[in-house]
């Protein structure tokens, strides 16, 4: 599977209208409960070609679709891939000088190949999650305080 390029551009606002259409034309064929689909492809001729398509694939796709048609850059990256440091900041929204401090601090498993860092995709998703969740009980805790103290926010 290719990894598409973070520096993919915007959707124009043409395609936006047509994954719109197009994912919720597909989303209804989710709900038969048949394991693949049949769907036709048509040539520059105009002649039709089936294509059976497993229902997994086809659910991606109208997530592809979806977040498309809300005007989002889509790329899509293979659960074992193995990342640059480059590439793990950027899922992670961090500078890639942060993401070497994480690494070499053990919070994100890595190896080397040579001298170059590489990160598994899962286990920098693992630690998004990680972190999350830890932001999520720390805010929590805050807005507990906050109405016990009484300070205005209910």
């Amino acid at each position: 599977m290719t990894i598409l390029s973070s520096t993919c551009s915007l959707p124009t606002a043409e395609e936006v209208a047509l994954a719109r259409e197009s994912g919720r034309a597909l989303s209804a064929y989710l709900q038969t409960g048949a394991e693949t689909q049949q769907i036709e492809i048509l040539d520059d001729k105009g002649a039709a070609h089936p294509v059976r398509v497993p229902v997994s694939a086809l659910r991606l796709l109208v997530d592809v679709l979806t977040r498309i048609g809300e005007g989002s850059a889509v790329s899509i990256t293979p659960i074992h891939a193995e990342l640059t440091t480059q590439d793990a900041a950027d899922v992670l929204n961090v500078s890639r000088p942060f993401l070497v401090q994480l690494l070499e601090c053990g919070e994100i498993p890595f190896h080397k190949i040579g001298t170059h860092r590489r990160v598994r995709y899962q286990d920098v998703i693992a630690y998004k999650d990680r972190i999350d969740a830890q932001r999520s009980k720390a805010l929590d805790a805050l807005a507990e305080q906050a109405q016990e103290l009484q300070m205005g926010y209910e």
